[in-house]
């Protein structure tokens, strides 16, 4: 089977999009699939595109298995609407121009959000190749931006959601990770017959029983510190001054520590917000390779999970919370809905309200008392992730689920072909009776 997986990211950027596509296609590729990845030239967070790739327009590259294409992009930091919007756009356009011609003819295409404007990429090559579309929804657009106050223009929207609803439409399958996300399609009329889920998942061994959390402590000086950890992208969902606020309610325990790790649009406002509330337990650490993500994991003594206060995050699950569990950490997670159900549920960590400083703080002081039930909630977030969110696994359903769209496709052309033949053969035989 010959997949095409579109994606706005991809290795070497570090974001959580760009690890899920590399390791489904990965494992797609070892079990026998012929796997093309068609993304842009890496950009993100800094909007600095590695030297090896300057003034290339398009191209082409082999990571183990894995074929990799890779079209133009206007590269941009992750920050500011109106560049990040150019960033979109752009490669949209240069995969349809320059994308299209050199991918093949593939069996399948999945076009992967964020951003959405993949899936318009993803629609119009399958038009072009005739073949089976799959849009993989991750986040939902452009309701998350919406949702976190990013695009307030009225008419933008309707346009952004008439194209949303189009390619929902014209989507042969669409692979959701969250259960709140099928239910949301669901009521705008997209028929569940169509709709599947792949929740997030995990590379376990990636995580377990990581040794490198004491030197990062020995590197940043917080050994004998109860390390309260935010690891992953500084964005306007995951209000992440409410964990400032927290910290400035706990400046005077001398015990506790907060560590950023990550970037994004919003970092240079946290550090500024840091500096001006002279919070001195508070420490913020840039983007970190792949390779450590699991020594600042094993770091931390509390991973938080925070997100604004959005009915729309009701109904998502973050993987990092995967991440969380696979390295035996306690969950601290500020939201509502179904994320906060499969973390109190599964027994990996508290809840809080989200955008509530004095609730995250009471939290964090709770488990910071609470040696055991870190362990006890660690060990059950490990053994869930292990039971229920291996990325193989799923990555394996996934491909047996794209295998099954394919042969369904498969079947239809084979019908209509021999449905054609039988008519022809008719038509045929009638000639031959005039003719007589």
């Amino acid at each position: 089977m010959k997949v095409l997986y579109i994606s706005h990211y991809f290795p070497p950027e570090t974001n959580a999009p760009a690890v899920r596509v590399s390791e489904k296609a990965r494992r797609w590729a070892e079990s026998g699939a012929n796997v093309t990845i068609l993304t842009c030239f890496p950009n993100h967070p800094t909007g600095i595109i590695p030297e090896e790739y300057r003034g290339l327009m398009r191209s082409r590259e082999k990571r183990g298995k894995i074929n990799v294409i890779r079209t133009y992009v206007y590269a941009a930091p992750n920050k500011g609407f109106l560049k990040r919007i150019m960033n979109f756009l752009s490669f949209m356009f240069s995969a349809i121009i320059l994308g299209t011609p050199v991918v093949g003819k593939p069996d399948i295409i999945i076009a992967t959000s964020p951003q959405f404007f993949v899936a318009v990429v993803g629609y119009l090559i399958s038009r072009i190749k005739k073949c089976k579309f799959v849009f993989e929804i991750r986040d939902l657009w452009p309701e998350e931006i919406v949702a976190v106050g990013a695009l307030k223009n009225k008419l933008a929207i309707k346009i952004l959601e008439a194209i949303e609803m189009f390619l929902y439409r014209k989507a042969d399958l669409i692979v959701a990770v969250a259960e709140g996300t099928i239910d949301i399609l669901r009521r705008r009329g997209i028929p569940a017959s169509k709709m599947a889920l792949i929740p997030n998942g995990v590379d376990v061994d990636l995580f377990y029983g990581c040794k490198g959390g004491d030197i990062v402590r020995d590197e940043l000086g917080l050994t004998g510190k109860f390390v309260a950890g935010y690891i992953g992208t500084h964005g306007m969902a995951h209000r992440l001054s409410t964990v400032l606020e927290a910290a400035a309610l706990l400046r005077e325990r001398d015990d506790i520590r907060f560590l950023f790790v990550g970037d994004g649009a919003e970092k240079e406002s946290l550090i500024r917000q840091a500096r001006e509330m002279e919070l001195n337990n508070v420490i913020f650490h840039p983007q970190t390779p792949r390779s450590r993500i699991a020594d600042f994991y094993a770091a931390c003594d509390a991973c938080l999970v925070p997100l604004k206060k959005a009915d729309l995050f009701t109904k998502n699950i973050p993987s990092k919370i995967y991440e969380i569990m696979a390295s035996s950490r306690p969950i601290i997670i500020s939201t509502e809905g179904e994320s906060r159900r499969l973390v109190e549920l599964s027994g990996a960590g508290l809840g809080s309200r989200p955008e509530d400083p004095q609730g995250l703080a009471e939290k964090i002081l709770y488990l910071s008392s609470n040696s055991d039930l870190c362990r006890e909630m660690g060990q059950n977030g490990f053994a869930f992730a292990l039971a229920n969110s291996s990325r193989n696994r799923l990555a394996d359903s996934y491909l047996s689920l794209l295998q099954k769209t394919v042969d369904e496709n498969k079947a239809l052309d084979q019908f209509e072909t021999n449905r054609i033949s039988k008519k022809a053969e008719k038509i045929s035989r009638g000639k031959e009776s005039v003719s007589v």
